[in-house]
């Protein structure tokens, strides 16, 4: 599924306002005063007729009020060009401005609607934007893709974003390094450098984002000897509003370098970045299937052996999907593998369990199939997933059935798969989600503390406990430390080794009510990790998941434990002294990290 920023020129309108005044109170004529307080027979029939006649006036002068208020609030509105006729309604929707954009993220979880949308396509198109928006003091949050869950790029009151600042600078192919401009996608950039040779070291799930927007926030993959992809940046070129354009290094200003690596847009516009990269690669992927009792006997030896490996697990079920990728064998070349089933058989039961369903909660689609409905083969896993989801997705025993066809289709799907890395290891995460991802310390590579285990089976016996209808998978993942002290796995001992969970709940529907249950549902899930886990497992958030709290006491929690952990003081100071007037912050931002004197 593309991901990508949705930018567009709205098409949603804005409520029409209902405004009440108060009317000003009628004054009485003088010249219709009584002169007598006894009036004559003849003086009374007078005075009769006259307010007859006066009434008359008065109420043909509301009729006309009311006539000019409807037709003046009839043309006001315009209707669109292809109206065919215009019919009066009680509630109407004046659109919005042609200059106002709506940008939301892929999930369309997060959305704001502005007015300033900056696209440079040069660094000095770029200068002159943030120098202008310093002087002015406007906003221009840095917003890449929009594929971060938490929309932590989106700003109302101004974004700039580098989607047309995409190009490879320069490759150095002995070093094996590549110098871009941040704007360039990830398969992008590696679809430039393969030509040479050269490739990422790891990748995330998807392979969407910007540079800029992938290093900043702190993104991952998977392998207990691979650092987050921040650690490739060996160089970077900053924007920033007070001091103009700094190039960083560890040999130039290191303490800043490595603080601005993942500094989630708050110190600069990234505007280049170099990347150490690898010789290419051909990975074989082998996915099992197996259970948590084994992997515990297991687990060191997984870590170890293999280049990347992940854990999938499925709740409400003793499945656990493990899928290693080592790179292809120079002397055995890729294994000899016959799958026992073909891709249809796996997933034959989940296409099952749809039609079943579908006969229980829409009985009437299910007797009389539209011609226009594609067929039921058609559709990939994650699709039907998302289907099957969308029947009742906050029924507990309903997700649980869908969970289980999840682990039988993993099941039948057993086997190898070969490939190119930035090929192997993307994963399809499936439609619209709200996702929570937190991040925590494992022991050591030589010696693993077995937390990472215990958390999982401890946010298992949660859902069970809660009944909460969580969908698969729980998805797990490691990584080495990183330098960058702002990131979620930072650590001064290069032996640490960080467990990385993911806990989800899809938006399969686009029914507002649904959602909004859904949405919910997924944050009650979400506290109740926080409550119970976190602070055992001293977890916290990756950057682009985290969410700011609603209540204030909950909040002020947040801020004191990011203090614990974060360096929260320096990153201020830097912000003071390179971002002075906050231009590049957005709200979110500011309440993660207020000042000390607003703690």
């Amino acid at each position: 599924m593309a991901r990508a920023l949705f930018l567009r020129r709205s098409q949603l309108h804005a409520h029409l306002k209902v405004l009440s005044s108060t009317a000003n109170p009628i004054r009485p004529d003088p010249a219709r005063q009584f002169c007598s307080s006894e009036p004559s027979a003849a003086a009374a029939a007078a005075s009769s007729s006259s307010s007859s006649s006066s009434e008359f006036r008065k109420y043909l002068g509301y009729t006309a009020l009311v006539l000019f208020c409807g037709a003046a609030t009839y043309y006001s509105f315009p209707f669109p060009e292809n109206a065919k006729h215009k019919k009066a309604q009680i509630f109407r929707y004046a659109p919005l401005p042609e200059d106002l954009h709506t940008v939301s993220n892929w999930s369309g979880t997060h959305e704001v609607q502005t007015r300033v949308f900056h696209q440079p396509e040069t660094l000095e198109e770029l200068e002159k934007i943030v120098k202008e928006a310093h002087e002015s003091k406007s906003r221009i949050r840095p917003v890449g893709s929009g594929l971060s869950p938490n929309g932590i790029g989106l700003s109302r009151i101004g974004m700039v974003n580098l989607a047309l600042m995409d190009r490879v600078l320069e490759v150095d192919k002995e070093k094996k390094t590549v110098r871009v401009e941040a704007g360039i996608r990830v398969q992008q950039l590696v679809d430039a450098i393969k030509d040479y040779g050269l490739t990422l070291q790891n990748f995330a799930s998807i392979r969407e984002q910007q540079i800029g927007g992938i290093v900043q926030v702190g993104a991952h993959g998977t392998g207990a000897r691979l650092p987050p992809i921040d650690e490739q940046v060996i160089s970077m070129k900053l924007v920033t509003p007070a001091k103009g354009t700094i190039e960083l290094s560890k040999e130039k200003d290191p303490e800043l370098f490595y603080l601005a690596r993942c500094g989630i847009g708050g110190l600069g516009v990234v505007a280049e970045v170099t990347l150490q990269c690898v010789d290419t690669q051909e990975l074989v992927e082998h996915t099992s299937v197996s259970t948590l009792k084994e992997i515990k006997k297991n687990h060191k030896k997984l870590l170890s052996e293999n280049k990347h490996v992940k854990y999938l697990y499925i709740p409400y079920t003793d499945t656990v999907v493990v899928v290693k990728c080592n790179p292809v064998s120079k002397w055995k070349g890729p294994p000899k593998f016959k799958p026992k089933y073909t891709a249809d058989e796996a997933l034959q039961h989940v296409r099952d369990l749809y039609e079943e369903s579908l006969k229980k909660y829409q009985p009437e689609q299910a007797a009389s199939k539209s011609p226009d409905e594609p067929d039921i083969k058609e559709f990939s896993f994650t699709e039907l997933r998302d289907k099957l989801l969308a029947l009742d997705p906050l029924n507990k025993e309903h997700v649980r059935k869908v969970n289980q066809a999840e682990a039988e289709f993993w099941k039948k799907s057993e086997g190898y798969r070969v490939g190119w890395s930035d090929e192997i290891l993307g994963f399809d995460c499936g439609g619209q989600q709200w996702v929570s991802e937190t991040c925590f310390p494992a022991g050591t590579l030589a010696k693993p503390s077995m937390k990472d285990l215990e958390y999982i089976e401890d946010l298992k016996k949660l859902i069970e406990k809660e009944n909460i209808p969580a969908p698969a998978p729980i998805e797990q993942r490691w990584t080495t430390r990183s330098r960058s002290p702002m990131s979620p796995a930072s650590s001064p001992n290069e032996d640490d080794i960080y467990s990385w969970v993911g806990i989800i709940m899809y938006l399969p529907t686009t029914d507002p009510r649904q959602r909004k249950e859904i949405t919910e549902d997924f944050f009650h899930y979400r506290h109740l990790t926080m409550s119970r886990l976190w602070d055992r497992y001293s977890a916290f958030e990756h950057w682009a998941k985290i969410e700011v709290p609603k209540d204030k006491e909950e909040l002020v929690a947040l801020q004191e434990r990011l203090r614990k952990r974060f360096p929260v003081d320096a990153y201020n100071k830097a912000r003071n002294e390179l971002d002075p007037n906050k231009i590049l912050s957005n709200n979110k931002l500011e309440k993660l990290f207020p000042s000390s004197s607003s703690v």
